[in-house]
């Protein structure tokens, strides 16, 4: 039976294809609307295509299921004296011939094939019933990779379990671009390793590297692996000097401008002094910090927020020839500041890093600090209340720890250049609170205003959603919050007497002060 139904059923399956490309073509038996073809049509062939993601998920999984049989099989067929790596290769050679892929992708293939049937149940599962597709279970294999079998099952149960005790929250990971899974797999990989993000890190410099890369038509790649703060300060150095170059007498687009002025630099001719203590500003959690955010938006505390037809208070000028000034967000548990926790912290627009690379930039980041209380109980910002239309410095940080970039599905645009934009209009009646604005990206802001797709509400801890114009409701991406660690040494020390909200002391770590710590808030949270 086995051959002959393996024949039918793909027989069944080719059948199957040639009466939805019938549909997609409009020529089947039923039209999807008699009222209105068109738009029936229309709506079917999103129907189809959602269809589609389900059953090449299934053909994923069904792929590697496959491939991890026809291995075990071929090693048994070869019999105990095989040697190991000529089998591997000889299975290798075998898939990818079948496949059409090279050695290497063969090699990956099978790898990523065995550790998603026999290592990550769930992944295996998702894949199966059409939840997740391929690139998803790869990036869940790839994070997993490092980790011993209770940190893959705690990885594949955060983002696939919603019974978990720590469940992701927002849009579910089989709905998110795999590339913004990655992102959020690999800053819960950091955070819950086994081995110490300080030793990680230090691995990693001592493997800093510059690699080149030829391309096509003349081009080539040179890129360098360095520590995120370094590549970040980098980064929105060459943004800065370029912006501050652009007007109507340029015709140079922001990507040429920055190429150009990264020529400049490596070549000697860039007048950024490329000094790896430029570094960039920060912001706090726990009884947290955050740098004079103020102070990179022009020093006055207000800028406007942009809705509709409306600008950015901040018109993006920074002088060049000075360090780079308050640009990025770290946020920091307070105790692993204080060097009690060893908690990563998160650097906007990179992810986890190691607490003694925030420590370096909340000692050299910058002079000045502006307090921010985030919920002691689950790590999140809290709201700042508002009643003008325009939006304070402390508000656009406080959006861009909520969302962490564009809250529109898969963008992942965490540029400063995202527009603060009221969800429900100042003008119909909408209120200057987190939970009436988001941030979108200024693609996605005019999206917004010129089609028909629309933000939903917002909350202080939640980014909006978005409705289509075809009337599909896309989650948020949320952050995965979590609440700051309490250092077993510190807690039985603590008189809660003396550290009420109401009479709390200045705290001082690494040579500043830190301003009204209120430990006590973080040590005994209210109840929810």
């Amino acid at each position: 039976m086995g051959t002959a139904a393996v024949v039918k059923a793909y027989a069944d399956i080719r059948a199957a294809l040639a009466v939805l490309n019938t549909e997609v073509d409009g020529c089947g038996s039923d039209p999807f609307s008699v009222v209105d073809p068109l738009a029936g049509l229309a709506d079917g062939c999103l129907d189809i295509l959602a269809g589609a993601r389900e059953v090449e998920a299934g053909f994923a999984g069904l792929k590697a299921k496959a491939a991890v049989k026809y291995a075990e099989s071929a090693s048994v067929v070869a019999g105990p004296d095989a040697p190991v790596q000529a089998q591997e290769m000889a299975v290798a050679a075998e898939v990818g011939c079948v496949l059409a892929l090279g050695p290497r992708a063969a090699s990956s293939f099978l790898a990523t094939s065995h550790a998603v049937v026999s290592s990550l149940p769930r992944t295996f599962a998702g894949l199966q019933a059409g939840t997740l597709s391929w690139s998803h279970a790869v990036v869940m294999a790839d994070e997993a990779a490092s980790l011993d079998a209770a940190g893959a099952a705690a990885l594949e149960a955060h983002f696939l379990d919603p019974e978990a005790p720590d469940s992701a929250k927002g849009c579910p990971v089989g709905q998110l671009p795999a590339h913004r899974f990655r992102v959020k797999a690999r800053t819960w990989r950091e955070c819950h390793h086994a081995e110490s993000t300080e030793k990680r890190h230090a691995k990693g410099v001592a493997d800093r590297r510059v690699e080149f890369r030829p391309d096509q038509d003349g081009m080539a790649w040179l890129s360098a692996c360095l520590p995120a703060d370094q590549a970040l300060a980098g980064w929105n150095r060459l943004t800065a000097m370029s912006r501050s170059l652009q007007g109507r007498a340029e015709s140079r687009t922001m990507s040429q401008l920055r190429a150009d002025k990264f020529a400049d630099a490596i070549l000697g001719s860039g007048s950024g002094s490329g000094s790896g203590s430029n570094r960039s500003s920060i912001s706090g959690r726990g009884a947290s910090v955050t740098d004079a955010i103020d102070e990179a938006n022009g020093g006055d505390g207000d800028t406007g927020a942009r809705d509709s037809a409306g600008g950015n208070g901040w018109d993006g000028r920074e002088d060049v020839s000075s360090p780079i000034r308050a640009q990025v967000l770290v946020t920091v548990p307070v105790f692993s500041l204080m060097g009690l926790t060893d908690e990563p912290a998160m650097l906007d627009g990179y992810g986890p890093i190691p607490p003694s690379m925030a420590r370096d930039l909340v000692a050299n980041g910058a002079g000045s600090f502006y307090r921010v209380l985030v919920d002691p109980r689950d790590g999140a910002p809290l709201e700042i209340g508002r009643t003008s239309y325009r939006v304070t410095g402390a508000m656009r940080a406080w959006l861009r720890m909520r969302d962490g970039k564009c809250p529109f599905p898969g963008c992942s645009n965490n540029s400063l250049d995202n527009d603060a934009d009221h969800i429900l209009a100042w003008a119909k009646g909408g209120t200057t609170g987190i939970s009436n604005l988001g941030q979108p990206c200024p693609k996605h802001h005019k999206l917004r205003h010129s089609t028909g797709w629309k933000p939903t509400r917002a909350t202080k801890n939640e980014p909006p959603g978005w409705i289509s114009p075809a009337g599909r409701h896309y989650p948020s991406e949320h952050q995965d919050w979590e609440p700051p660690k309490r250092p077993r040494q510190l807690v039985p020390q603590l008189n809660p007497a003396q550290s009420a909200i109401s009479g709390c002391t200045d705290l001082v770590v690494g040579g500043f002060s830190l301003g009204e710590a209120c430990l006590d808030g973080i040590l005994h949270p209210p109840s929810a």
